[in-house]
């Protein structure tokens, strides 16, 4: 059962939703930051890895020394539990890199394929919050309300970009 739900999700963008929240997040501010000062999607995408990946290190990091700490893991044992605990982090920036490189190809400027990937990490985490509500069995008020939180987040970053450009 789990080695099949992990085929279905190799990312864990399902099974791990506080690292695809926290991911997408990244990689919004990442997006929203970069997206002023790169000439090109192939700029923007170094500056998307680049963040995403020093975030994710320093999680697994903090992940693993908590493992080993709190659960008297061995090393080793904890570097793979933070592994799985925090792949979703690191995962989460593939959708809004692959929209920077379909909306390039359908030929975007920079500037526009950065606010086209933007709007999809606000709708993923409008999505990842109404479900969320929906498996903790909120009514529809409920999830819709979570759905409003998440987009609030995504918001919040879209703010950021206006500040800085």
């Amino acid at each position: 059962m789990a080695s099949e739900t992990a085929r279905r999700d190799p990312l864990g963008l399902v099974r791990g939703g506080e690292g695809a929240i926290t991911g997408t997040v990244v990689c919004a501010a990442a997006i929203a930051v970069g997206a002023g000062h790169t000439h090109t999607i192939g700029q923007l995408g170094l500056v998307i890895l680049g963040t995403v990946a020093v975030y994710w290190t320093a999680h697994l990091h903090a992940v693993t020394i908590g493992s080993a700490l709190a659960r008297g893991h061995h090393p080793l044992v904890a570097v793979r539990h933070a592994l799985v605990e925090t792949l979703p982090i690191a995962g989460a920036s593939v959708v809004p890199l692959a929209v920077l490189l379909v909306s390039t190809l359908l030929g975007a400027s920079v500037y526009v394929a950065a606010w086209t990937a933007l709007a999809a990490t606000i709708a993923l985490l409008t999505v990842y919050s109404y479900v969320a509500g929906a498996r903790g069995g909120l009514d529809l008020p409920g999830r819709i309300a979570g759905a409003a939180a998440g987009a609030g987040v995504g918001l919040l970053v879209v703010l950021l970009k206006v500040a800085l450009h």
